[in-house]
This record gives C-alpha cells, sequence and structure tokens, in this order.
C-alpha cells in the first residue's frame, strides 16, 4: 500500500508515558489514524479518553492485531513483550515503532532486526535524543574538541508515586543501566565515531521491592579504539540523591562542551520526563593558552531558546517513522547502531553481576 493522502492506521500498544505521548502525535499529525489502543489496565481508558473517546479499545495485542489489521504497530510496553510483539506485528506485514530498548536481550534484538528485514518492513527504535536539535548540536561541537574524548553523563531519578511504580515494574525485566544507558552509548558512539572496546561497571541493590538479581544503581565506564572514554550512571528510586543528577559534560585536547540545563536540573525534575531532555543552554569552553598561560579564549555559550518539548520530540520522531515508509529510507544503520548501543549495555550489565571487565 502506498501511503499518500491515505493515512497509516495505526495500532497503539502500551499507554504509559511514552505510549500516550506516540498516541497524542498519531491523533494530532496529518499522515496517521490511530485504529485501536491496547494496554492490559485501564490506562487505556484514560488515553482514549483524552483523545476524545472515539478509539476501539484492546486488552489483548494479538486480538487487537487481528481486529484492526493495521498499516503500523507502535509498542511502548514493557521491554519483556517487545520482541514478540515487534515479530509478530513485522510478519503480519505491519511497519514498527518500538520504544528503546529493542529487546530485552540481544539475541533478541537481532531477531526483531532480522524480521523487518525478512518482512521488507520499517522498523523504526524510539531515540528520541537522535531527534533533538539541541543534543545534535551538543553532539557536533564535542566533535571539535579533539581526540581523544572523555564523556560524563549520568541521568539519577529520584521516583516516587506512579513513577516509582514504573520504576520497579521496568526492573522486573531490566537494570536502570540497560533501559537508559542505550540512549547515552548511542550518544557517545556518535561523539567519538569510533568502535568501543572495554566495558566495565558496578552496582548497587537498594530496596527489597526489586527482583533480588537486579540493582537500582548502575555506573558503567567504556573505552573506545581511539582512547576515548566514557562514564556513565543512572539510579532509579525514593532514595537516589538530587545532587547531581543531570551531568552532561565532554572535553577533549582542544576543550569542553557540557549541558548547562539550569532549570531543568533543579530539586525535583529528576523524574520529570521533559527535564530528561532539556539542555536550554551548551557552555563551550577552549583550550587555548596564550604566553602566560592564560585563557586566550573566553568561554561561549550557544542559548537554545526554541527547545522542543517532549511532546514535540515524539511528533518528530513519528513524523521521520511516517517518512521512512512513505520514502522508503535505508534504516539498515540505524538498527545496527540500535542493536550495538543495547550489545554494549547488556555488555555493562555482565560487568556488573560478574565483577569483571568486558571485552567487546
Amino acid at each position: 500500500m502506498e501511503f499518500g493522502s491515505v493515512n497509516l492506521r495505526v495500532l497503539v500498544v502500551g499507554c504509559g508515558n511514552m505510549g500516550k505521548s506516540h498516541a497524542m502525535a498519531y491523533h494530532t499529525l496529518d499522515g496517521f489514524e490511530i485504529c485501536g489502543i491496547v494496554s492490559t489496565g485501564n490506562s487505556k481508558v484514560v488515553l482514549n479518553e483524552k483523545l476524545g473517546g472515539s478509539y476501539q479499545l484492546f486488552s489483548d495485542f494479538y486480538e487487537a492485531l487481528e481486529v484492526t489489521k493495521p498499516d503500523a504497530v507502535c509498542i511502548s510496553t514493557y521491554p519483556d513483550t517487545h520482541e514478540a510483539f515487534a515479530i509478530k506485528a513485522l510478519e503480519s506485514g505491519c511497519h514498527v515503532f518500538i520504544e528503546k530498548p529493542l529487546a530485552d536481550s540481544v539475541e533478541g534484538a537481532e531477531r526483531v532486526a532480522e524480521a523487518a528485514r525478512k518482512a521488507g518492513k520499517k522498523l523504526v527504535v524510539g531515540y528520541i535524543l537522535r531527534y533533538h536539535p539541541s543534543w545534535e548540536k551538543f553532539i557536533e561541537v564535542s566533535q571539535q574538541m579533539g581526540k581523544p574524548l572523555v564523556m560524563r553523563m549520568n541521568l539519577n531519578q529520584q521516583s516516587h508515586g506512579p513513577k516509582w511504580t514504573v520504576h520497579r515494574n521496568l526492573m522486573k525485566s531490566l537494570s536502570p543501566i540497560v533501559d537508559c544507558a542505550v540512549h547515552y552509548i548511542d550518544v557517545m558512539c556518535q561523539m567519538t565515531r569510533s568502535k568501543p572496546v572495554q566495558v566495565s561497571a558496578i552496582g548497587a541493590r537498594l530496596t527489597d521491592e526489586i527482583p533480588e538479581w537486579n540493582y537500582n544503581y548502575g555506573q558503567l565506564q567504556i573505552r573506545f579504539e581511539d582512547g576515548s572514554v566514557g562514564w556513565y550512571e543512572a539510579g532509579w528510586g525514593p532514595m537516589v540523591s538530587e545532587a547531581a543528577f543531570f551531568i552532561k559534560d565532554v572535553f577533549g585536547p582542544k576543550g569542553a562542551v557540557s549541558i548547562v540545563a539550569k532549570e531543568a536540573s533543579k530539586s525535583g525534575k529528576s523524574d520529570s520526563i521533559d527535564s530528561h531532555t532539556k539542555t536550554e543552554s551548551i557552555k563551550v569552553h577552549y583550550a587555548d593558552l596564550d604566553k602566560d598561560d592564560e585563557f586566550a579564549k573566553a568561554d561561549e555559550w550557544i542559548d537554545l531558546h526554541d527547545e522542543p518539548d517532549h511532546q514535540e520530540l515524539c511528533n518528530r520522531e513519528q513524523r521521520f517513522f511516517l517518512k521512512a515508509i512513505q520514502e522508503d529510507l535505508d534504516l539498515t544503520d540505524a538498527t545496527e547502531d540500535a542493536v550495538n548501543s543495547l550489545r554494549i549495555a547488556f555488555a555493562c550489565d555482565e560487568s556488573v553481576r560478574t565483577g569483571q571487565m568486558v571485552m567487546l
């Protein structure tokens, strides 16, 4: 089917934070039409009412797929369902937009990628930072700092209430450094354009409310072939400190570039989704020295006033999804990047559990 003036019929699966935002994009953007909404609980009813109450609701994904026969499926469920849902959708002739991580194992991610290739359908993974102009600028300026790079990033979330419920549910299948780190590993790979060769990681279990095998704080280190090194940490839960939850900082031989989110990094914002993508301004520091060993160039500020909010970022992801289908874009490299970032994240997870450095 060619999609020009005809809307792409999308089955929305999962109605949590991301599912709601993607559904809102389909509801408001030209070129899309929601043909059904799926969730196991009451969230689909709440979302449907927010969207006007006119959409068909389902509790079972497989039934919804059979009944609605969509052109595309948007999967924003917990990661342990990603592989099965995505492969079934692709084998049913649907294009798939799927939230990260692509699957809850590397082998699962590879199976999903292969299913998309075999079906000849588009598979877009929700790496939201790839659609953020400020993060694109952050990566671009970082690449001007020379090699090797030192990359320091974190996203600690002092979660409580419904957000802590979401985090506890996520940790039934994945650790925070697997779920969150794929974004930032992807960013580091774009910054260095070099092959990761080694990872090491540590973790701590700070609550009995998660499975015994899991941990709710993790920190990883990556060494790249070009000598660059990267560090990332993620902690979830009511006990997590907000003192330093938003660090996005890179330096190399020529200087440093840092995201300085003055508002988004304030106390009480660590479990706010909007804060996770906010940049506000980028500080660029130059290492050049004069004859007295004083700095030869003043620091520069790149102020980012026209920033997309979280909903607009989701809109941009869905516009890209539509474009990929309409223009038959080759997504091979993007899919490979998604699988590779997940492979690196799971290697970090292995390092936490074994206490050993892992060679890639």
